[in-house]
């Protein structure tokens, strides 16, 4: 009788919390990252943690912060180490926070979509994204969001020196444009589901660029 409760009490205590909510930002560790391509998902969880009139907190494997949404407890995560080993920070609060697989969301650069797009999507591969391809590894899964923030390519220098360079100006100019809405994508994810989601913003348009004199929006 003792193990039957104990098998009970042990399935409640592990089973995962549906009003929690994931998110986390992928980046580089130090200043010297700060205004650079690959650090956009820092930047955007930022601004998220400032939203929620919350701090991070430095913590086991990332720096931290929790706040609320709509009745959701949202828990923030920057982890803190490099781009490429981001899994192990994300696994491991998940596995304490029990938090569904479903319920989170990581915010990245992606170098295949133009600058000005934003797309959410449910799954995937990780796309060449060395930060992504560490997560999978460790949630043993690309079943998770993830909330991509296009920032095109460069193929005249090197990935890693394009992905690790500072934002251009004219980027710059439309950084804050595009973390407002990056925000606005994060809220309705844990309000409304990937899904609905998705119908709503990866077809919207958010910058408009100028080529030669002619405003182009980008789609």
């Amino acid at each position: 009788m003792m193990n039957f409760l104990k098998k009970i009490f042990s399935s409640l205590n592990n089973k995962s919390d549906m009003n929690k909510y994931l998110i986390l930002g992928i980046g580089n560790i130090g200043n010297e990252y700060d205004d650079t391509r690959h650090n956009i998902g820092f930047e955007i969880v930022d601004q998220l943690s400032q939203n929620l009139d919350t701090k991070f907190e430095s913590v086991k494997l990332a720096q931290r912060a929790e706040g609320s949404f709509k009745g959701k407890k949202i828990i923030i995560i920057k982890p803190n180490n490099y781009v490429n080993n981001s899994g192990r920070s994300l696994l491991y609060w998940q596995k304490k926070e029990k938090v569904s697989l479903e319920n989170i969301l990581v915010v990245c650069d992606d170098l295949n979509l133009f600058f000005g797009n934003i797309k959410i999507k449910p799954n995937g591969t990780s796309g060449g994204h060395n930060g992504l391809k560490d997560i999978e590894d460790n949630l043993g899964t690309a079943n998770y969001a993830r909330l991509r923030i296009g920032i095109s390519n460069n193929n005249k220098i090197p990935k890693s020196d394009y992905v690790l360079g500072k934002w251009s100006s004219y980027e710059m100019s439309n950084i804050n444009t595009l973390t407002i809405s990056s925000i606005e994508i994060i809220f309705s994810f844990i309000q409304t589901g990937i899904e609905e989601t998705m119908n709503l913003y990866n077809k919207k348009n958010f910058i408009k660029w100028k080529f030669s004199g002619v405003l182009k929006i980008i789609i």
